[in-house]
């Protein structure tokens, strides 16, 4: 069987992996810790195709250490025991383990104490966020990084060094970048179409009629200037932050026909909270339902819960007024405006007024520190939610 191009092609160093430049580079963290010849236990996570896999190769080859690649969805309890014995035998070894987001807990109470002692390094891999999807012993003993999105640059340059490995292709910029543009930033799935264009070719020339013959999927994603991805994002949430629903919905489309999925429940999340918050706190819950309901239905029925949340969302109140209280209360912390904790609210406090001992619920204590006393975070909007809360709080103080 032949080898797929994108495994032919996998990094054996750090310097020939593709993006990832907050991670790797001069003076950049994993680049550093390959140099010192010194590795401990993390997870990388991100999008599919941006780099998780080939990094830990990478490392692993660099370093010429014992490893194993392992997947927490096909490898088995007994895999893990020849491995962790393995493991004794080399003195340490390193373990990638893949999905590591399903790893169930007889696997997590194998691995755990030999994480803990050494003997085993771990390079988790995931494309679920592991702050939600690992089980929170694995994330203690661990470091956690992100991975970043592959820029349009980022899929072209790669796929000018497979092109190099396909002999006699001939291939123009416009198509590099077509492929690319396909691709949504996923770098495996750039290399498989042009592995896939190449092999189909009679005279091994590659242009766009033959891409679109072999994925004839529109290129909505991207403006004619190429502005991109992540243009087509902001105006996504501007158009539903300035109200026209037709706009919203226009944006939804194009990111729906692109495939997007994860950018689009990502930016809908942060909307919600952002941009419509205490205007309508019940959307942030409606979101989360449609995305539920995204999830389980699938293309093409998800654009159906998509597009009722978006157009309520878009004709919803809005309101920034959390969003801008919690960055002004984050601005005083790392300015180092902060201070001691009140001696009354402290947990061994003698002198601490239970409020629901009090009229109302409510009784007058200064939880701010000395030196931020009277600071005001949370600037009330007028939309009708926040000014029936407001109205209910000045009550609740005012009745005592």
């Amino acid at each position: 069987m032949m080898e797929l191009l994108s495994n032919l092609l996998r990094p054996e160093s750090l310097e020939d992996v593709i993006g990832q430049s907050h991670l790797i580079g001069a003076d950049k963290l994993l680049t550093n810790m390959v140099k010192n010849k010194k590795i401990f236990s993390f997870i990388l996570y991100g999008k599919p195709g941006i780099g998780k896999t080939s990094i830990a190769n990478a490392i692993v080859h660099e370093l010429n250490v014992p490893y194993r690649f392992l997947n927490a969805t096909i490898n088995n309890k007994k895999d893990f025991d020849i491995v962790i014995e393995e493991a004794k035998m080399h003195g340490e070894m390193v373990v990638v383990l893949d999905e590591i987001h399903r790893m169930n807990k007889d696997k997590q109470d194998l691995l755990l104490p030999y994480i803990e002692s050494g003997l085993i390094i771990l390079i988790g891999l995931t494309t679920s966020n592991p702050y939600h999807k690992i089980n929170p012993a694995i994330r203690s003993r661990v470091q956690i990084f992100e991975l970043h999105e592959l820029s349009l640059e980022d899929i072209v340059q790669g796929l000018r060094h497979a092109s190099e490995h396909l002999e006699d292709i001939s291939i123009d910029e416009e198509a590099l970048h077509y492929i690319a543009k396909l691709s949504s930033g996923d770098l495996r799935s750039a290399l498989n179409l042009l592995e896939v264009c190449y092999s189909s070719s009679s005279d091994k020339k590659v242009n766009l009629a033959l891409i679109q013959q072999i994925n004839s999927k529109p290129v909505f994603f991207h403006d004619k200037n190429e502005d991109g991805h992540y243009d087509v994002l902001s105006a996504f949430q501007k158009s539903i932050r300035g109200s026209d629903v037709d706009a919203s919905l226009h944006y939804l489309g194009r990111l729906l026909e692109a495939g997007d999925l994860d950018s689009i429940y990502r930016r809908m999340s942060v909307i919600a909270y952002e941009d419509i918050g205490l205007a309508n706190p019940s959307i942030g819950p409606k979101v989360m339902a449609a995305i539920h309901a995204s999830e389980l239905i699938g293309l093409p029925e998800a654009v159906i819960p998509l597009g009722v949340v978006v157009t309520e969302m878009a004709l919803s109140p809005k309101s920034n007024s959390a969003y801008l209280g919690i960055h002004a209360a984050l601005n005083d912390i790392r300015s180092g405006t902060t201070g001691n904790v009140p001696p009354h609210i402290k947990t061994s406090s003698t002198t601490y007024k239970y409020p629901h001992d009090y009229k109302n619920d409510w009784v007058f204590q200064e939880y701010l520190p000395n030196n931020l006393k009277g600071k005001k975070y949370y600037q009330a909007k007028m939309n009708k939610y926040e000014a029936n809360i407001n109205k209910l709080y000045n009550e609740m103080k005012g009745g005592n």
